[in-house]
């Protein structure tokens, strides 16, 4: 995978699995990350890499990120999503 920084770059299914996991629209990602809809659907309909550039591929990254997405390199197993899992704050 190429590298975009410390982080590989995104798959089309990683950013289909990620939307889906925070039930959010195309729309929605396009809007958040600032990137144009054609974008968004293009990256998404890539068999693995997307062909965005590598300032792109950070602002979705980050957008998801955001949101409570961590992405998964491959690691033998191929790439993957998950969401964070949340940490109570417990008040004294």
């Amino acid at each position: 995978m190429k590298s975009t920084g410390k982080s590989t770059a995104l798959t089309g299914a990683q950013i289909r699995a990620a939307r889906g996991l925070l039930r959010r629209s195309a729309e929605d990602l396009a809007r958040e990350s600032s990137l144009g809809l054609a974008t968004i659907r293009r990256a998404e309909n890539a068999d693995g890499e997307t062909s965005m550039t590598a300032a792109n591929d950070l602002a979705v990254r980050r957008t998801l990120e955001a949101a409570g997405v961590e992405f998964i390199d491959e690691n033998g197993g191929g790439p993957g999503v998950r969401l964070r899992k949340r940490t109570l704050k417990r008040s004294k």
